[in-house]
């Protein structure tokens, strides 16, 4: 990540799109199902959670250990969530520390919709994470930079996915899919789980987001059959939320975008009901803390701008110094609508050796968890298709050599087809400012 200053950004203009379909479309869920979404129990457990634990490691692109979360995203889907289809969109960089030889960089795309759907017809709410660590300092395992999302992300797709099946399962015996799908509800979820996002040597337009621009540029050229409602996979986005820089406590993330500033109004809400409910292990509230003969405690709250347009006396409210350069810019470059989940104010650890398990907070990524699991529940829809009591996802059966402690911090070799990359002990940290 990086702030940038707009007049040295490419030129942004106010994206324009109407959104008012996909607000009306949203429904909330009631507290009886809030009460019920499935909880991670030991999936986040640092050394042998399920979903964590494997991506705790370095994952520098084209080394072993980024072949290895790679693996432990395919085995999870393939095993987990067999009804989501999985997609690889290769490309290949020279980097400024590689020479004249290329970098592999592999994105992971899961997608689900609905069994009728028809190639172009189907706008996807899209969750996205980075999971490519940095070169320097060796040993680098970013937890909150960005493993913890990934994983929170992968909890997600889990815990809707029963109720993902139910509700399309009920539709098709209403009638949905008959006469090619057309007219039905033409909605689904994606995920993209990015490769090189991080610099290898400074951050600049060439040195970051290696992934994200190859995607961008295919998916912005690929044409979907002549006149599908989406024309390119691009413009099929209907919401990318960006998640980032999540795991530490007490973040603060500001409404970035006044465009998408609803869906972040969405998620607020969702977290200070759950809040309420006494369901986020961040709270004081929450009954593993609290004392029952004690008062509630004022709650902290990740997500304080839920009335930033209604406080601001009518005026936008989002006056920007800047903007945080992520995978984001070159999706958001061609169009696409934007929630940017990250702090305002990035972890202490940013970029550190002390970016590792041992320093996220887990009650927050419990909490992140939930609330991203909610706002995909609310996004489909899925009020009344959840299990009636509470769920607690047991362990997934991973192969062993993708659980347990990561390996030593050693400095990785990228598989590059030339010679190991000499060694540099003082690289520099990529040109990234904090807000």
């Amino acid at each position: 990540m990086r702030l940038v200053f707009p007049q040295y950004l490419f030129s942004l203009t106010l994206l324009t799109l109407n959104l008012l379909s996909y607000t009306s479309a949203y429904s909330s869920l009631s507290d009886d199902t809030l009460r019920v979404l499935p909880d991670p129990g030991t999936d986040f457990d640092i050394h042998n959670g399920a979903l964590l634990a494997p991506i705790l490691r370095p994952r520098v692109p084209g080394t072993p250990g980024s072949k290895a979360v790679l693996e432990h995203f395919v085995t999870f889907f393939r095993n987990t969530l067999p009804e989501w289809q999985l997609e690889f969109q290769n490309s290949t960089s020279k980097t400024p520390v590689t020479g004249s030889a290329d970098v592999p960089f592999v994105n992971l795309i899961a997608k689900r919709d609905p069994p009728w759907a028809l190639e172009g017809e189907v706008g996807r709410l899209t969750l996205v994470a980075h999971y490519d660590s940095k070169l320097e300092p060796a040993g680098f395992i970013g937890a909150t930079d960005s493993a913890a999302p990934c994983a929170m992300i992968m909890h997600a797709a889990r815990s809707v996915d029963e109720a993902l099946t139910k509700k399309w399962a009920a539709m098709q015996a209403e009638g949905a899919g008959e006469d090619a799908g057309l007219g039905d509800e033409e909605k689904g979820v994606q995920i993209l789980l990015l490769d090189g996002e991080e610099a290898f040597k400074d951050w600049s337009d060439d040195d970051s987001l290696y992934g994200a621009r190859s995607l961008a540029e295919e998916w912005d050229q690929t044409l979907h059959p002549a006149l599908s409602t989406y024309r390119t996979p691009l413009s099929s986005i209907t919401l990318f939320v960006l998640l980032d820089l999540l795991g530490a406590a007490n973040p603060v993330i500001p409404s970035y975008s006044r465009t998408t500033h609803w869906a972040y109004q969405h998620l607020s809400k969702l977290e200070s009901r759950l809040r309420s409910l006494s369901l986020l292990k961040s709270s004081p509230n929450h009954p593993s803390k609290r004392n029952p003969q004690h008062k509630r405690e004022n709650e902290p709250t990740f997500l304080p701008e839920g009335n930033k347009y209604e406080n601001s006396g009518g005026h936008s409210g989002f006056v920007s110094f800047g903007v945080i350069e992520d995978d984001h810019i070159p999706f958001m470059a061609r169009g696409v609508e934007i929630l940017h989940v990250i702090p305002a104010r990035f972890p202490t650890v940013w970029h550190k050796i002390e970016d590792d398990g041992e320093h996220l907070d887990l009650d927050t990524v419990h909490d992140w968890a939930m609330l991203v699991t909610a706002f995909v529940a609310e996004w489909m829809d899925l009020e009344g298709f959840f299990a009636t009591t509470p769920v607690e996802n047991k362990p997934e059966d991973f192969p062993a050599e993708q659980q347990g402690e990561p390996p030593p911090a050693t400095r990785p070799t990228i598989n590059h087809g030339g010679p190991e990359i000499p060694q540099k002990r003082d690289m520099g940290q990529a040109s990234k400012t904090e807000l």
